[in-house]
């Protein structure tokens, strides 16, 4: 296991960890857009904008995102592979996704091509700072999985079978949940930075409820933010603590009465008809 990352510098920021931790997490973990963040943080009180909230995404999110794919567990010996199209900017692009048998997602690459190349770069990602390679890879029918595959591991066993690869198609949700919220991605950059933050984030978050039991889930959904506050450096338990809701409710105000006029009703009606009248007569 490899030595845990220092704290984020927080340096040269206005706002405490707190609010920056609590910011990317509610972004990553419900798959918000920035100002819908930035009204869940104003009715506590806190006031930013949604540029705020997409640079410290930007800027802190692959950080958290990196250092809590550090402090999991070893991933399974069955690794399913998949591919999906996404469109940026009027040109197709693949975003190729990896996740073990248990669904964790590994790892991510978007690239403009779905070909022998590109599968290489990224199974040679997919390795890179792991300590074992896996028993068994799953994917689709695709002739360039195999191809790479032979190159750079080749005594891992290969099967290509449609829908044997499904738990890697299903980690691809939540991309397109999130694309969806976005109006698309704009760039390829942005499409690689997105996914490759949220996964670990939400997945942080959002254990397989399936497989396992009431008590299991109840445990790990607790000792979830305590190990978020350690990645974001947060020292105090209670987040955002310096930032109550606010004291007082929203006042109602009450349904105005008419203005009143200035002069008599009758009078004001009767000046209408007059010049009405003048109008036509001078017809």
């Amino acid at each position: 296991m490899q030595e845990h990352a220092s704290t984020p510098s927080y340096k040269r920021h206005r706002f405490p960890s707190e609010i920056i931790g609590h910011a990317v997490w509610r972004s990553c973990r419900f798959a918000l857009r920035d100002r819908d963040v930035e009204e869940l943080l104003a009715e506590r009180g806190v006031i930013l904008t949604d540029e705020s909230v997409r640079q410290w995404c930007r800027t802190f999110g692959q950080q958290y995102a990196n250092t809590l794919r550090r402090r999991r567990s070893q991933p399974g010996d069955t690794w399913p592979l998949d591919e999906v199209f996404m469109q940026i900017n009027g040109r197709q692009h693949s975003l190729w996704r990896a996740v073990d048998q248990d669904g964790t997602v590994l790892d991510i690459l978007v690239r403009s091509r779905r070909d022998q190349a590109a599968a290489k770069t990224f199974f040679r990602r997919l390795l890179k700072g792991l300590a074992s390679v896996p028993c068994v890879s799953i994917s689709d029918t695709l002739a360039s999985d195999g191809a790479a595959k032979r190159d750079v591991f080749p005594s891992v066993e290969h099967r290509q079978y449609k829908r044997w690869h499904n738990r890697a198609e299903h980690a691809h949700q939540p991309t397109r949940e999130r694309e969806r919220r976005m109006r698309r991605c704009k760039s390829a950059g942005h499409a690689q930075r997105f996914p490759a933050a949220d996964g670990p984030i939400a997945g942080h978050f959002r254990p397989r409820r399936h497989r396992l039991t009431a008590t299991a889930y109840r445990q790990h959904r607790d000792q979830a933010p305590a190990t978020w506050r350690e990645v974001t450096g947060v020292a105090d338990a209670a987040s955002l603590a310096g930032y109550p809701r606010p004291s007082t409710p929203l006042a109602i105000s009450s349904p105005q009465a008419p203005p009143k006029l200035t002069v008599p009703l009758r009078e004001h009606r009767l000046r209408h008809r007059h010049r009405w009248l003048d109008r036509r007569g001078r017809e």
